[in-house]
């Protein structure tokens, strides 16, 4: 990214003019304003990581100014310049977010010193806010998040099943997202306005499950006191979803099959024939082919359901998902366990994330997320945090299995060097043997930003240790 610009805002033109000229010698890209209204507009149409603004200006004065780029979001770092009567203004500017004060006479050595560490704030809120624009320009269903082949395959079927009324069984490992799926296919289908009813078959035992599905009329069964809506009532009109459909019993399963083909039931203890107007989504997380075998799923259930199959990857297929799962959670739990401080994951954690295999999907991801940020105690996430009992191999062991590709292996090799190196990809490359710029590749290809994020950070510290 090139250098952010600067703005000088004051009404007294011949210091503007002057500091335009001294900024420009030191190398910085420089625009000026002799009133509020006048830097505004210029704030509003430019990309500026600096405003050095006069507290006391015409039209608009530099605390009025700040307010209305605080009101609008504009990231723009500002330093306000004030008189020594006002400075009591300036430093409440500074609580609400300004970045410094300076006083007149101006302390140059001091400005000059002050405006490289504005800008670097800045380029990290930057950083930051393209970062969420990058997230929530991402295809999205809901609250489900990626972009891997895999799942782009998965939001394009949703959006080809939706607008229809065929039932959807959806396959998939626990905690790939199913019910998630579910609510996608309702919310972009002509029954979106209708309600979305979800029952796990796997919850109730038999006679509960049967009761739950059709409901009861009263003086059914010992203390059936009132008539109960079941949810086949409940989903008239919108969409029936049904998780866990094998553990049914077979049983329950005719009298589910004759509903679903009728589209009419009757309550338990009831000789009305209700009519109702749904669609139904099934989900398991077994098998089919073994759960048919078994004798565990009928096999004209699951074809009256199967009218389009869908199967979802579990979050080891998913490629740079991980990461941007993580990304998202990370920003989601340390703004509701108010950690703001969080800046991200150390290459340890980078290491983790990317090269555990995730058997509880995107559940078990953002238990971890959250987990981390409540656990974390510096202003990064390691891979103790993630999960605190895990016992990393010796920092110089890497394991990997007979059978693994080689371009596999080169992933574990480059991944685990790079938290060997402290995430320091330089170093990462001269152990490898390979040039730096193959080993950002790489790191961008494995772990997408966070990697390239990581590593400025580790630069940044170590020139700071320097200096």
């Amino acid at each position: 990214m090139s250098q952010p610009k600067l703005l000088i805002a004051d009404d007294e033109r011949p210091v503007a003019e002057g500091l335009k000229v001294l900024l420009a010698e030191e190398g910085y890209d420089t625009d000026m304003a002799t009133n509020g209204e006048e830097a505004w507009q210029k704030i509003s149409s430019g990309d500026f990581g600096l405003v050095l603004a006069d507290l006391n200006m015409p039209k608009l004065n530099g605390l009025e100014l700040f307010a209305r780029m605080r009101a609008e979001s504009v990231s723009s770092e500002i330093i306000i310049i004030t008189g020594e009567g006002t400075v009591a203004s300036a430093v409440e500017a500074m609580r609400e977010g300004a970045y410094d004060y300076l006083t007149k006479p101006l302390d140059l050595d001091r400005l000059k010193a002050l405006i490289p560490k504005a800008l670097e704030t800045y380029e990290v809120k930057h950083a930051n806010k393209a970062l969420r624009r990058q997230l929530e320009g991402l295809n999205r269903f809901g609250d489900m998040l990626g972009q891997s082949e895999e799942m782009l395959d998965v939001f394009g079927t949703i959006e080809a099943v939706a607008p229809s009324q065929a039932s959807v069984l959806i396959m998939g490992e626990s905690g790939t997202g199913k019910e998630l799926v579910a609510r996608a296919i309702h919310q972009k289908s002509p029954r979106k306005k209708g309600a979305f009813i979800a029952l796990n078959c796997g919850a109730f035992p038999r006679e509960i499950l049967e009761n739950e599905l059709f409901g009861h009329e009263k003086g059914a069964f010992t203390g059936a006191v009132g008539e109960k809506a079941g949810a086949f009532e409940l989903a008239d009109g919108g969409t029936l979803f049904l998780d866990e459909v094998a553990e049914m019993e077979p049983d329950v399963q005719v009298k589910f099959l004759r509903a679903l083909e009728q589209r009419a039931f009757r309550r338990l203890g009831g000789k009305k024939e209700v009519c109702v107007d749904i669609r139904v989504i099934a989900a398991t997380n077994r098998d089919v082919q073994d759960a048919l075998d078994a004798g565990d799923l009928r096999d004209d259930l699951y074809h009256r359901l199967a009218v389009i199959p869908m199967t979802l990857p579990p979050l080891r297929d998913r490629g740079n998902d991980v990461m941007l799962l993580a990304e998202e959670f990370l920003r989601k739990f340390a703004d509701s366990h108010a950690k703001a401080g969080l800046k991200g994951f150390e290459a340890g954690a980078l290491e983790y994330l990317s090269t555990y295999s995730w058997p509880g999907n995107v559940r078990e991801l953002r238990n971890a997320i959250e987990r981390a940020v409540i656990l974390a105690k510096t202003d990064s996430i390691s891979a103790k945090d993630l999960h605190p009992r895990h016992v990393a191999l010796n920092e110089r062991e890497l394991r990997v299995e007979v059978g693994t590709s080689e371009a596999e292996a080169i992933r574990l090799l480059t991944l685990k060097t790079y938290a060997l190196c402290s995430g320091d990809a330089k170093r990462t490359a001269t152990i490898l043997g390979v040039a730096a710029k193959e080993v950002q590749s790489r790191l961008a290809e494995y772990v997408g930003g966070a990697a390239s994020a990581t590593t400025k950070a580790t630069t940044r510290k170590k020139a700071k240790a320097k200096k």
